[in-house]
C-alpha cells in the first residue's frame, strides 16, 4: 500500500496550490479520503475529507470556501485546490484513505506560504 503526496511548496500570500494524492495497493475506490495537515508544534487537523463515490465531501471552517477536494477512482487519485492561501496554511499536508478498521497514510508534502 502506498500514498503518495505531491504539488506542495512554497507560494506567496493569496497563491493557489494543488495537491493531488496518488495510491496503490489497495482498492481506492472503496475507501473514503481525507487530507490533514500539521504545523509546527500543533496537532494534526482534518483539512476535508470526501466519501468513496466523491458524492459528499466536509471541510473544516477554515477550508470553506478556499478549499476543494476531490478524487478520480479510475485514477485512484485524491486532489486537494487550494486557493487565497495564507501563511497560518503553511503545514505538512497529508493524504488519509480509511475504510471500517483499515487507514493508510502518506508520507505528507510540505506547503509554505510567506506573507
Amino acid at each position: 500500500v502506498t500514498l503518495v503526496e505531491s504539488g506542495g511548496g512554497l507560494v506567496q500570500f493569496g497563491g493557489s496550490l494543488r495537491l493531488s494524492c496518488a495510491t496503490s495497493g489497495f482498492t481506492f475506490s472503496y475507501y473514503d479520503a481525507s487530507w490533514y495537515r500539521q504545523a509546527p508544534g500543533m496537532e494534526r487537523e482534518l483539512v476535508a475529507s470526501i466519501t468513496s463515490d466523491g458524492a459528499r465531501s466536509n471541510y473544516a471552517k477554515f477550508a470553506l470556501g478556499r478549499f476543494t477536494i476531490s478524487r478520480d477512482n479510475a485514477k485512484s487519485t485524491v486532489n486537494l485546490q487550494m486557493n487565497s492561501l495564507m501563511p497560518e496554511d503553511t503545514a505538512v499536508y497529508y493524504c488519509k484513505a480509511d475504510l471500517y478498521r483499515n487507514e493508510f497514510w502518506g508520507q505528507g508534502t510540505q506547503v509554505t506560504v510567506s506573507s
